[in-house]
């Protein structure tokens, strides 16, 4: 299939904003992955990483976001991981970071996926962040994570909670797989390895084409991208939009890739992913310029108070959803692996929470079950009903310029008061 790339028109805004310094990774809350990863730090191991990106492509240092020898975000970030870790190690436990009972999955073999959506569009949602998009007659794939594990080791690191809802064998034949960034629960490598023989195009942020290669895939069937350049195929154009975030599979490569998140624009729908995004300034530009968006597919969960700019939390999740004209919002990013230290049906109470405050429209699906947001289905909560920490006990603010002491304000609305105590001081 023939792809055409092009660069939309300005970054003079966000020219004038680059040089922030990205602050290191967050906490994944799992210690003993971390000094693993330090111990094999040269091993070669291909789940690690793969390829030079320093020469990836010709446009990783020409990009405006590539500063001193590795991507930066528009914004300086601001995180305090002594305080973090020393909380979660030290600190109270939080109950229940992960079920106890077993999820309710809608396990298939690609018979809900076998006709075409009535509407044109339908999502189907696997957990975490990997869905299947099916827009305007073509089928796309966000973020595939097949593996058993969010982590370059087999036997340890954040486990998932319930099998994949489909096989890969099962799915429809894939047109593009879109990747938002190279963390471990975003590119995993028995999935992109599983999809070697596969006749479809990757797009991709810049950067990360050499690993694809390492991996296996053709290179003439991968497409770096750039924040707002663009890919056209078939009658879908694909935009990479900006995100506060980072990169990185070992500390060697940190920041050596870019993190984008993804507008994918049809002749009749519009889709927007946000990718793994602290909140910015930027997500009222993606709406002007590219929305409305019938359905938005927004992080919202795997956030901390101690790293509030590389993630968004539920509440400045909706509110993006406002910011980028979503119709609807489905939350992704949550509901498969334990990647921070809150309930792990806390996201979807606090996002369902700000959404009635906001009056926006929310689906959450069950893993594997595909919806129409056309249709507006009604989905009653699914998960069990656990204490959480609520907005007032527990907000999640993002710093405007790297400042803790300067933060985005987003509405409060509690609804619910959670019986759990709040985070110590």
């Amino acid at each position: 299939m023939r792809v055409a790339i092009c660069t939309t028109s300005s970054k003079s805004n966000h020219q004038a904003k680059s040089g922030g310094l990205s602050v290191r990774t967050r906490p994944s809350g799992n210690c003993v992955l971390l000094v693993i990863i330090l111990s094999l730090w040269m091993t070669g191991c291909a789940g690690f990483e793969g390829g030079d990106h320093s020469v990836s492509s010709a446009g990783v240092r020409q990009s405006l976001e590539w500063h001193d020898g590795r991507f930066r975000n528009s914004t300086p970030t601001w995180s305090n991981i002594k305080k973090a870790v020393v909380e979660e190690v030290l600190g109270p436990r939080t109950p229940n970071t992960k079920p106890t009972e077993p999820i309710i999955v809608f396990h298939s073999h690609g018979e809900a996926l076998s006709s075409p959506p009535h509407s044109g569009l339908r999502v189907t949602w696997f957990g975490h962040s990997s869905a299947f998009v099916e827009v305007d007659g073509a089928k796309l794939l966000i973020d595939p994570f097949w593996g058993n594990r969010a982590s370059p080791l087999s036997w340890v690191g954040p486990k998932r909670w319930y099998a994949p809802p489909i096989a890969l064998k099962d799915l429809p034949t894939i047109d593009a797989v879109l990747i938002s960034h190279n963390h471990y629960d975003h590119l995993d490598f028995s999935t992109i390895s599983a999809m070697r023989s596969w006749e479809t195009i990757f797009i991709v942020p810049l950067g990360v084409r050499s690993t694809l290669v390492s991996w296996g895939i053709p290179e003439s069937r991968i497409v770096e991208l750039d924040w707002w350049q663009s890919a056209r195929f078939g009658a879908l154009e694909i935009v990479a939009t900006p995100a506060r975030h980072e990169s990185g599979r070992f500390l060697a490569q940190i920041d050596k890739t870019l993190w984008v998140g993804w507008a994918i624009i049809g002749p009749q729908h519009r889709v927007w992913y946000s990718g793994d995004t602290g909140f910015d300034s930027d997500f009222s530009a993606i709406g002007e310029r590219l929305g409305p968006f019938n359905v938005t597919l927004i992080e919202v969960g795997e956030y901390g108070r101690y790293w509030p700019d590389f993630h968004l939390g539920p509440e400045q999740a909706v509110e993006v959803n406002r910011q980028v004209r979503g119709e609807v919002m489905i939350p992704v990013h949550w509901g498969l692996i334990r990647l921070a230290d809150h309930g792990w049906t806390e996201p979807p109470e606090r996002v369902l929470a700000a959404a009635k405050c906001q009056g926006a429209e929310v689906i959450i699906p069950h893993p594997g079950e595909s919806v129409e947001p056309a249709e507006h289905p009604q989905i009653a909560p699914w998960w069990p009903h656990l204490p959480w920490r609520s907005q007032d006990l527990d907000p999640i603010l993002s710093t405007k310029n790297g400042d803790a002491s300067k933060r985005f304000e987003m509405p409060r609305c509690i609804l619910r008061e959670s019986p759990v105590a709040p985070y110590p001081d």
